[in-house]
């Protein structure tokens, strides 16, 4: 697939050549011409997949122009970024400091990232109360409460304009949405528990599930940052800290319901995933009598994870439209543009940050 979107070339289709022609750029497939976009048109480009390539003329065209080219696996792992000596990176970031040092407009931003994650939560929820509504009926009157609490948190974001008290409602909501996150869950309870969201190690199979999709969505919005030229590290909604990347998980909390959450459940819930694909630990010398969960920690075996990454690649191809620009692109681009959305809005270029909605 190959996507032109706010004003980037995304060559998607491994294999693909891109060459200069003129003042284009041509995209060639298996020697056939796929693409061919103006240069004028374009302020990057974005290649995945090792086997994709650009001519060195077109490269070093790109580098003249300021036109940044940054390169990606199969998968979507950032590998590099070329770019010339009179690029605008440096400022893209300098402008993303000068956001962070100016407690307003950080909140902004961070208020909208907040109000993202919270419409798709609300969201999932709603949905999932229409599933059960016939078959859990208990279950749907839990959801559509829930629902309802993240719904009356919305309208009063707009007056919260300190960044702690953001951090607070963004943890009220995700408190509701968890406690309520079980109810989506239409496997047995045998087969896939859920009481609450726990971390650092996952105490059950949903939880080690959730875990490795959101290692998977770190992962792709870090590359998003970086292929835009943003300094995934310094974060406005997560606080700083070394080695973590902070604006990259600023970026994925609206992704997280609506990407990984939702791909967990319906692994979960057609029965794709299956308990024998999991591996549960418990320290040494604890009792198999002790308490039951204390001390476990539950991962992945490498069949589940093969099974995960596989459904992951898939829902990554699969067409989202986004809300913003009123067009289809594949879910695994969604990142990306949300990440040159937020670019544009630190360069000054757009008034708010638009988050992604589900």
């Amino acid at each position: 697939m190959i996507r032109e979107l706010l004003n980037t070339l995304y060559v998607l289709t491994d294999g693909a050549h891109v060459r200069l022609d003129g003042d284009t750029l041509r995209v060639l497939v298996d020697g056939e011409k796929r693409l061919q976009v103006p240069l004028h048109h374009l302020g990057a480009v974005m290649l995945f997949g090792e086997a994709t390539t650009i001519s060195a003329p077109a490269l070093h065209r790109c580098a003249a122009d300021g036109r940044a080219v940054a390169l990606f696996d199969r998968g979507g792992r950032f590998k590099a970024r070329v770019v010339g000596p009179t690029c605008g990176n440096v400022l893209l970031r300098a402008a993303q400091y000068e956001a962070h040092r100016d407690p307003a407009r950080a909140a902004g931003i961070a208020r909208c990232i907040v109000a993202g994650k919270v419409r798709n939560q609300r969201a999932n929820l709603a949905r999932a109360a229409r599933d059960a509504a016939d078959k859990r009926p208990g279950d749907a009157a839990l959801l559509r409460s829930a629902a309802e609490s993240l719904g009356g948190l919305l309208p009063g974001l707009a007056a919260v304009d300190d960044l702690d008290a953001l951090r607070g409602v963004e943890g009220q909501a995700s408190a509701v949405y968890f406690d309520a996150f079980g109810a989506m869950i239409a496997a047995p309870p045998s087969d896939f528990s859920f009481r609450t969201r726990t971390r650092r190690p996952p105490r059950d199979r949903v939880n080690a599930l959730l875990s490795f999709l959101y290692a998977l969505l770190a992962s792709d919005c870090t590359a998003a940052c970086e292929g835009v030229g943003l300094d995934p590290e310094f974060g406005l909604l997560h606080c700083l800290r070394p080695g973590r990347p902070s604006l990259a998980l600023d970026l994925m909390e609206e992704f997280r319901p609506a990407l990984a959450d939702r791909l967990a459940l319906t692994l979960i819930n057609r029965r794709q995933l299956r308990p024998e694909h999991f591996d549960t630990r418990r320290p040494a010398g604890e009792a198999d009598g002790d308490q039951e969960g204390a001390g476990e920690s539950v991962s992945l075996t490498e069949d589940g994870r093969k099974l995960v990454l596989s459904a992951y690649q898939e829902r990554k191809q699969e067409p989202a439209l986004h809300p913003l620009l009123k067009d289809k692109a594949p879910a695994g681009l969604l990142p990306h543009l949300q990440a040159r959305l937020l670019a544009r809005h630190l360069r000054g270029d757009l008034a708010h940050y638009v988050p992604f909605s589900a």
